[in-house]
């Protein structure tokens, strides 16, 4: 029979060096020099990338117009409630003074529009867009039914204010013939987006899966028939409307638009001369005082033409070299102090 002191002793942990905490360990130390050295180490770096990626953004070739004052008179009777469906269009001209060479995107901005306000930005329906319940319109108040109970497709306040102005670049190849700018409206949305977060019913024909819902309130035409053209760029797979669905940061924002094809004239790029946009003015700006532009841009390694990525690394790097300089000056000074007291 066990004895009250072996029972105790049973339930003590076994002796070994894990259970003990015994087991070796190793402590990092750093000496002075090697702190300064990785201090100086990654201010170089920063620096390096700060320099390299403004050097980068201004070397992107952009032209960025702003039409909201330019068809501003056609905006007001577009945006009068008693002549919202009337159609608007304006072309503005401009000059391209040298040749855009490479890729160029054409991009829509615009400025005062807050699209990162919750319930603004959770105003939507993630399985509906997937395809897999239409009538699961719970979280996109205050835009889920219409007066006599049918559900919208695709539902929220997000899909009800897509951006619906309608972009056309003409170029002018000589004084008496103008064609159009061949844009593609494919490959502008992100991977993720078109094959993971939004989709169609597989094997159905879109007018009939859509059956039992309407169109949003603000919309033309139902989801199913946005782009005529291309029978594939249709339902919750448009990808003009994926693009409008990521919402941005900030109330200031571009969004892309469209993409050179580069054939015929255009095998290089956009050549220098006269162009036009032709655009035809439909999402209203005015009543909350906002502003659109289209915007025509070339792409570097690193992306569009903002510089606060290089300036955010050039000044990392510039406060982790004076913080190098700092803390080198308070060494010296504690050695010093330190061998002064020593040798007294």
């Amino acid at each position: 029979m066990e004895t009250p002191s072996q029972s105790k002793l049973s339930r003590l942990p076994d002796n070994t060096a894990m259970t003990q905490q015994q087991l070796p360990a190793c402590q990092l130390y750093f000496s002075a020099t090697m702190v300064f050295s990785i201090f100086f180490a990654s201010g170089l770096f920063c620096l390096s990338m700060g320099i390299l990626l403004i050097l980068s953004a201004k070397n992107i070739q952009k032209i960025e117009i702003n039409y909201t004052k330019t068809c501003g008179n056609c905006a007001e009777l577009r945006e009068d409630a008693l002549n919202y469906d009337k159609k608007c269009t304006c072309s503005i001209p401009f000059h391209l003074a040298e040749k855009m060479q490479g890729n160029v995107y054409m991009y829509y901005k615009l400025h005062g529009f807050y699209q990162n306000l919750q319930r603004y930005s959770l105003s939507r329906s993630n399985s509906q867009l997937v395809g897999k319940d239409l009538k699961d319109v719970e979280d996109c108040a205050p835009f889920k039914m219409s007066n006599d109970g049918t559900p919208f497709a695709p539902c929220g306040a997000i899909a009800n204010s897509m951006f619906n102005d309608t972009i056309t670049l003409i170029y002018e190849l000589n004084s008496a013939i103008q064609i159009q700018v061949p844009m593609l409206k494919s490959g502008i949305t992100w991977w993720t987006d078109k094959y993971v977060k939004f989709g169609n019913p597989a094997n159905a024909n879109l007018s009939d899966h859509f059956a039992g819902t309407t169109k949003p309130p603000y919309w033309s035409k139902p989801i199913y028939e946005l782009d005529p053209e291309d029978p594939e760029n249709n339902g919750f797979l448009n990808e003009d409307f994926i693009v409008w669905m990521r919402t941005a940061a900030f109330p200031t924002f571009k969004k892309l638009y469209r993409r050179l094809n580069r054939i015929q004239h255009f095998l290089e790029g956009l050549p220098a001369g006269n162009y036009s946009f032709n655009i035809e003015y439909n999402f209203p700006v005015t009543k909350f005082q906002g502003e659109k532009s289209v915007v025509l841009s070339t792409l570097t390694w690193c992306g569009g033409s903002g510089l606060f990525l290089g300036l955010a690394y050039t000044i990392t790097g510039t406060m982790a070299w004076l913080s190098s300089f700092v803390m080198i000056a308070i060494h010296y000074m504690l050695r010093k102090r330190r061998a002064s007291i020593f040798y007294r």
